[in-house]
């Protein structure tokens, strides 16, 4: 497989820490290790990708990345850029920091360690056969509709949805870099937002690939979340 891909990993921004704590939760401790080292592990067993472009909050956050990465680099390029405001922000800083030759951009939030090595692999072929690639799971839940600006506990009418057409996004996210850095550099000129990598590449009309993931995938977004995800680890 082509090495000229390149994994940009969301490891910090303006708002990147978890509600409730002051402490990073890329290097939070999860299984032993900090929560970034999992992701970097699950990228160099899949083999997918020949570099990374880790976007961070600030120098001292890139250092201590740095420090808790050095194990697994060896034999990977890096380059490292600055986190945004916004995560849209953030992706386009670190497509702009990919070097010339980048032929798949995987954007993955770092958030998300449990990615499996094998759905790396898949989501590369895919991309590179349609185009773009995105991982996601089906929704299991029932999910309903509410009008714009309805308050919890406010009698109001219920939409149902079609279950069977809803997917939750996970990351990574996958396309060719000269695609979704073109779709970035539009949302950003158009002052446009989006929350993922896939609806940039709608605002230009592109149509795109869904992997499924059958595994758990989940984000940490709460200090809670890093105990499911112990579990999870010591479930696997």
């Amino acid at each position: 497989m082509p090495k000229r891909s390149i994994a940009i990993l969301l490891a910090g921004g303006s708002g990147s820490r978890m509600r409730g704590a002051v402490r990073d939760k890329c290097l939070e401790p999860l299984g032993g290790y900090p929560v970034i080292t999992h992701s970097v592990r699950a990228f160099c067993e899949s083999g997918t990708v020949g570099g990374l472009v880790i976007v961070c909050r600030d120098d001292e956050q890139q250092e201590s990345i740095r420090q808790v990465l050095a194990p697994y680099t060896a034999d990977l390029a890096l380059h490292w850029a600055r986190g945004g405001a916004e995560r849209q922000a953030s992706v386009l800083n670190g497509l702009e920091a990919c070097p010339v030759g980048t032929d798949l951009a995987f954007i993955h939030d770092v958030a998300r360690p449990l990615v499996p090595p094998q759905a790396l692999n898949r989501l590369a072929a895919i991309a590179r056969r349609d185009g773009g690639a995105v991982l996601a799971h089906r929704v299991k839940d029932t999910i309903k509709r509410v009008p714009p600006g309805t308050s919890p506990e406010t009698p109001v009418p219920l939409e149902d949805l079609e279950r069977p057409t809803l997917w939750a996004m996970e990351t990574p996210q996958v396309f060719p870099h000269a695609l979704i850095l073109a779709a970035y550099r539009h949302v950003a000129t158009a002052r446009l937002s989006i929350t993922d990598d896939a609806a940039a590449v709608a605002t230009m009309d592109r149509k795109v690939s869904i992997v499924e993931n059958l595994l758990p995938n989940p984000k940490i977004t709460e200090p809670h979340d890093l105990h499911m995800l112990e579990f999870l680890l010591g479930a696997a």
